[in-house]
């Protein structure tokens, strides 16, 4: 879990597709971002930071050309936001966690994050 890492944070690795390979190259030193489970409860439930810029990533083959960010925990949402619910609200209708459901990283509007964040109650 993200919470476990600390302020050390962890490496993003495992994106293994070409437009989430640019959103995290895109990705700055303090930017922020949601963290979702895509497996387990497929829901938003927490809030990262972005503590390292993209680099190689070490679990991919050699000459593949992947990159990780490294992320830190910064807090969890009191109530998790559902993709059954972003799907629900109309606010959130254009979401990427919508019409790109299998990009691993996505970007997100300054409108979606504060709905988001309502919703997440923080």
């Amino acid at each position: 879990m993200q919470l476990d890492a600390g302020a050390e944070g962890t490496f993003w690795n495992g994106v293994r597709n070409h437009s989430a390979k640019l959103n995290l190259m895109a990705m700055k030193k303090g930017d922020t971002g949601f963290f979702y489970h895509s497996n387990e409860g497929k829901e938003i439930v927490g809030i990262v930071e972005v503590i390292k810029e993209a680099y190689p990533d070490p679990t991919a083959e050699p000459g593949e050309p992947w990159v990780v960010v490294d992320i830190k925990a910064v807090k969890p949402l009191l109530r998790p936001v559902t993709l059954a619910h972003v799907k629900a609200d109309p606010r959130l209708a254009k979401m990427s966690l919508v019409t790109s459901m299998r990009l691993s990283v996505q970007p997100v509007t300054d409108e979606e994050w504060k709905v988001v964040c309502a919703l997440g109650g923080v």
